[in-house]
């Protein structure tokens, strides 16, 4: 064993003594007001809880060694409360991993199942160990490190975006690099991702939101399946909360204190591109009553799982369990959890998968006020930092604009995707809806204010898409009428069956020219819209290069080419890559996009649908062709910024009239997807087209007009 090394400091003092020995140790009673384990100038000050546990004993071990080298049990004097705390002296923290052993009762039917063997993982464990490289455990155990946590973000100031501003590029983070296409040096990790960022740039993306990249187990339910081994790839099955997934990182990061992640982060903001992370509070990957044990289970089963009357556990996540988010114990893991991400990684925000979870009650019934909700509304550290919430859960609440906290959170606006995806391949009777989603779903958040700045804060409170992980890719949705989900092992019968997608006319892969040519131009409608909708945009990694995953809208085991990004596409789609940019800096040129700007002096009202005769302002219920206006003054520029967005479903030209504007003042062609015969979909500002009165719509076209002064050209 080696003991403290005087050479290792931190940057506080403390002085402490050693009280008695445990096991050969100098110890005493620790911080018990810290939850974890702490490293200190003397030894580590380690702190667990537990309600109905009996005893506790700290296990300690070398690494990639199955036995404990030491058993320290903590005497009741080293109690306070439900809390355990003692400073070991003499440990330095690159030469040990720890575990707790619990004893309790075991009454499973009351919920207690306490294992005085099982080897448990502490739950605030800002390191999990346990496997060397992606795919394969080390042991069976989960085990934790104890890092110092040091790292020097400089004086970088914390993001000021508002949600509305951002363009948010949802990505997984070992799939983004982890194909042979992707050049990069370090494929599938953190510093992959870093490598990657000047493309990002390019692109336009100013937010990236990352699928889980906490410490989950890729191996837990693991498989094979026609000879392909299938894993937890997507990662929404959390083992430590507060612990980066190190299997994402490209060295051997034993002892680097989380700082591949920390680089990337702070690279990106560098570059002035926010970090979200995608969080799971719903559920934990300890499962049902056949799941494993290794740490809450072992804790306070019936303190942070949802139980039902007779034990078993509730399954509101469709995963086997549902985490107890709104039992007092649960709401202090999930607040410090959030804490520390914003403070420790610089996060700038947090989308809440499943998140109508986070607003029930212990006995599974939805929430009025749910107290963990309202306290991350109002927590000072996370005032600043973007809560997005996916407003459903498995087992049938669905709360899209109604989520409780609403006036502070925002949600994934699942009507836009359904709406949107309806009404763009020809359904009809979607209009309205359809009409309300690109206007910023004003009948869902308009008319909420913002609980800090007081002004009118509705455009802040919806993300619009039209695809995320979860479901068919951009490309699969114009290129499949079905799911095609049999290499994942179920038959099909997994993945929704609700896709609203098209296959323009040939299911998968074809070679017909016309079928090719209507995906794509569905493709830059489908772009041109949500970069032309109120409400902050997010769209799936490789959607703009038309990446593919096959049919397959369920890729959570598919960690091969179903669900890496394809990078040989940007080159073969390079015409879709330069129509994604374009939308991009259009939607940043014009904040009437995104926003309400102040009344513009043209006169025109600040946002209206209309029919193909733009001064009818009413559209009809089944309207195949409609259009939205957003009009505001622009103080930067000192001049109106006007914007008009047509939509054509159907399959024969409409002739559509523009609104009429001020002598001096007119519209001009932006977009049009349906192109003009030679190949050109967007028009550079001083490069557009003036349409005087009416246009011609082409069979399934968007078009976006642009309204200026007819002065500035000469």
């Amino acid at each position: 064993m080696k003991l403290y090394n005087p050479n290792y400091t931190l940057d506080y003092p403390v002085s402490v003594s050693p009280l008695g020995e445990i096991s050969g140790y100098p110890v005493r009673p620790g911080m018990f007001d810290f939850n974890g384990a702490m490293a200190m100038p003397c030894g580590v000050n380690f702190t667990i809880h537990t309600h109905e546990g009996t005893s506790c004993e700290l296990l300690l071990f070398h690494r990639n060694e199955e036995e404990p080298y030491a058993v320290l049990p903590f005497p009741e004097e080293y109690k306070i409360g439900d809390v355990y705390s003692m400073i070991v002296f003499g440990l330095n923290i690159e030469d040990f991993e720890y575990a707790y052993r619990i004893d309790g009762p075991y009454v499973p039917e009351k919920g207690l199942i306490f294992d005085r063997n099982a080897i448990l993982l502490d739950p605030y464990a800002r390191a999990v160990t346990g496997r060397s490289e992606w795919g394969h455990r080390d042991y069976r155990h989960y085990r934790a490190r104890v890092v110092k946590d040091i790292y020097d973000w400089g004086n970088m100031p914390q993001s000021s975006k508002e949600l509305c501003d951002l363009i948010i590029y949802e990505l997984h983070v070992r799939g983004f690099t982890r194909h042979a296409s992707s050049g990069v040096e370090h494929k599938g990790t953190f510093a992959g991702l870093k490598e990657k960022i000047p493309y990002l740039k390019e692109l336009g993306i100013n937010a990236v939101e990352l699928m889980p990249i906490f410490e989950f187990d890729e191996t837990n339910s693991a498989r094979e399946v026609d000879g392909k081994q299938l894993l937890d790839y997507w990662g929404y099955n959390t083992v430590g909360f507060f612990a980066p997934n190190l299997e994402y990182v490209a060295t051997d990061e034993y002892n680097h204190e989380g700082t591949e992640l920390k680089d990337l982060i702070k690279t990106l903001h560098e570059n002035d591109i926010e970090v979200i992370l995608d969080v799971v509070f719903n559920h934990t990957a300890e499962g049902n009553e056949k799941g494993p044990v290794f740490s809450f289970k072992g804790l306070d089963n019936q303190v942070y799982y949802m139980l039902t009357p007779d034990g078993n556990y509730y399954n509101f996540s469709g995963c086997g369990n549902t985490l107890n988010c709104n039992h007092p114990i649960v709401q202090q893991l999930i607040m410090e959890c959030l804490r520390y991400w914003t403070v420790n990684y610089r996060v700038d925000g947090f989308r809440f998968d499943l998140a109508s979870i986070l607003g029930r009650n212990e006995d599974g019934s939805p929430m009025n006020n749910p107290p963990l909700l309202r306290s991350l509304s109002y927590d000072p550290v996370l005032s600043n930092v973007k809560l997005i919430a996916e407003a459903w859960d498995a087992g049938g609440m669905y709360q899209v604009g109604c989520f409780p906290a609403s006036r502070r959170w925002a949600e994934w606006n699942g009507r836009y995707r359904d709406a949107m995806r309806s009404f763009l391949k020809g359904e009809a009777w979607e209009a309205w809806n359809a009409a309300w989603s690109i206007s910023g779903s004003g009948d869902l958040y308009g008319g909420m204010y913002s609980i800090y700045k007081g002004d009118y804060a509705g455009y802040n409170s919806c993300v619009n898409f039209l695809t995320c992980h979860d479901g068919f890719t951009l490309y699969d949705l114009y290129s499949y009428n079905e799911k095609h989900n049999y290499q994942n092992g179920w038959n099909n019968t997994d993945g929704a069956n609700d896709n609203r997608s098209w296959n323009c006319g040939a299911e998968g892969e074809t070679n017909d020219p016309e079928v090719l040519s209507l995906r794509r131009r569905m493709i830059r409608n489908a772009c041109a819209v949500l970069m032309c909708s109120r409400g902050a945009p997010m769209f799936l990694a490789g959607d703009e290069f038309g990446n593919t995953q096959y049919g397959n809208n369920n890729c959570y085991c598919q960690d091969n080419e179903i669900s890496w990004l394809d990078w040989s596409l940007l080159e073969k789609n390079r015409e879709q890559f330069e129509f994604f940019r374009f939308m991009i800096a259009y939607r940043k040129k014009h904040p009437v996009i995104s926003r309400q700007l102040p009344d513009a002096v043209c006169g025109m009202e600040p946002l209206h649908t209309h029919d193909v005769n733009a001064e009818k302002l009413n559209i009809p219920r089944n309207a195949r062709t409609l259009a939205v206006s957003f009009a505001g003054y622009d103080k930067k520029k000192g001049c109106d910024d006007l914007v008009y967005v047509a939509v054509n479903t159907y399959w024969y030209d409409v002739v559509i009239t523009l609104p009429i504007l001020q002598s001096g003042t007119a519209w001009y062609l932006s977009v049009n997807t349906y192109g003009d015969g030679e190949g050109r979909y967007t028009y550079p500002e001083g490069k557009e087209t003036r349409i005087d009165g009416s246009f011609i719509m082409r069979p399934r076209s968007v078009a976006v007009f642009t309204g200026q002064s007819t002065g500035y050209r000469h």
